[in-house]
């Protein structure tokens, strides 16, 4: 299978069941990308720990790595693949979230934007031909492009010369990234780039947004700018709007999506790629991801519970030890319960994937929905 090409295996209403290759490996989606933000997942779990946990693609942060330890070190350390030692599929998100959320003092001009650094104050400036620059050091398999992650809601005229500078961003970073593709000290020529839907919660606009960039036929394409505060209801219903016009033959990726519900929910309308910090957050916290629902592992009653968190989860953690004993680690504020709690988590999201798409291979989509997607999101 020649890379970048996706494989539309087969279909079931909307959902989609697939294949796509990258320069380290073929993606079976639809999949969750596990977010290493920094070249590692908080919680103490390393690259070698992620093939155990069932991990197909790595994501990681082009604007924190080029803050710390810069993105020209890890060129001259072989890339992020052979920094972090991750040998398979990996992405790398463009920066442009992270500088419309983190970064104060921001200002947007057509060339780019620029911005304080949140670690040291200095100021950066980054554009669409930074951020390919940036992410061509880093060597991912899929580099995002850089866009205006607007703000929901958000006026209408702001939106539409929003979206518009983002296209133009796009075909700037379209030909950078080409360029750099080219160039002899590459560190992965056959870096891919995605382009990112925007349009905020305007039909109409999300619509032509999506129509204008999928004219450039790119690899792949995300629709972003969505769980920034807007209903659950609100982004099924944009999905639901843009989807249709999403071109079929390439992978599709909804950004910082989700609880497994909004998982479920989002491949049931045809979402092949998915991102979140919620397994690793919430298991730090305390919350963990079962089949019957979200467990909190600091109620009184997992005291003396010699239980798994699951029972029959073949992860590690769950193979190992028990409630009563991962509630103290917590308790005790013992870095232990982190690691432990955060390779659970990630377990259970990338089983969920496997058992979608087992789901999706026999034709049986549609009950694994009906009896999961509202079940898993209820609290034990």
């Amino acid at each position: 299978m020649e890379i970048g090409k996706f494989n539309l295996i087969k279909t079931e209403g909307r959902a989609r069941r697939g294949e796509f290759c990258t320069a380290h490996g073929v993606v079976q989606t639809p999949v969750f990308q596990n977010v290493g933000t920094a070249g590692a997942i908080k919680g103490a779990v390393d690259a070698f720990d992620l093939k155990e946990l069932g991990c197909q693609i790595e994501l990681s942060n082009t604007y924190h790595l080029h803050v710390r330890p810069g993105d020209q070190i890890v060129k001259q350390m072989g890339g992020l693949h052979k920094f972090m030692r991750w040998d398979g599929p990996m992405l790398t998100d463009s920066g442009g979230f992270q500088v419309f959320s983190l970064a104060t003092l921001r200002k947007i001009k057509e060339e780019g934007v620029t911005f304080h650094s949140h670690v040291d104050g200095r100021k950066i400036f980054m554009g669409p031909e930074e951020s390919m620059r940036i992410q061509s050091n880093l060597g991912s398999d899929i580099a995002m492009a850089f866009d205006e992650c607007i703000e929901n809601p958000a006026p209408r005229e702001y939106v539409k010369n929003s979206i518009d500078r983002t296209t133009r961003w796009l075909k700037r970073c379209k030909t950078e990234l080409d360029r750099l593709n080219t160039l002899p000290d590459t560190v992965n020529p056959h870096q891919m780039l995605f382009g990112i839907n925007q349009g905020g919660t305007y039909d109409d606009l999300r619509i032509e947004h999506m129509q204008a960039i999928a004219e450039l036929d790119l690899p792949g394409y995300a629709i972003g700018g969505l769980a920034v505060g807007e209903s659950t209801e609100v982004m099924y219903h944009i999905l639901d709007v843009v989807l249709p016009h999403a071109p079929e033959h390439k992978p599709r990726y909804l950004m910082g999506v989700g609880t497994p519900s909004n998982i479920i929910e989002g491949v049931a309308r045809g979402i092949d790629f998915f991102d979140c910090v919620m397994p690793t957050r919430n298991a730090r916290h305390g919350h963990l991801f079962t089949h019957n629902g979200i467990l909190n592992i600091m109620n009184a009653k997992y005291q003396t519970d010699d239980r798994p968190i699951e029972e029959g989860c073949q992860c590690p953690t769950c193979q190992r030890f028990s409630r009563a004993y991962l509630r103290h680690l917590l308790k005790s504020g013992e870095m232990l319960s982190q690691r432990l709690l955060v390779m659970h988590n990630l377990w259970f999201y990338n089983h969920l994937m496997q058992e979608i798409r087992d789901a999706l291979d026999n034709g049986t989509f549609e009950a694994y929905r009906a009896e999961y997607s509202e079940k898993m999101s209820k609290r034990i």
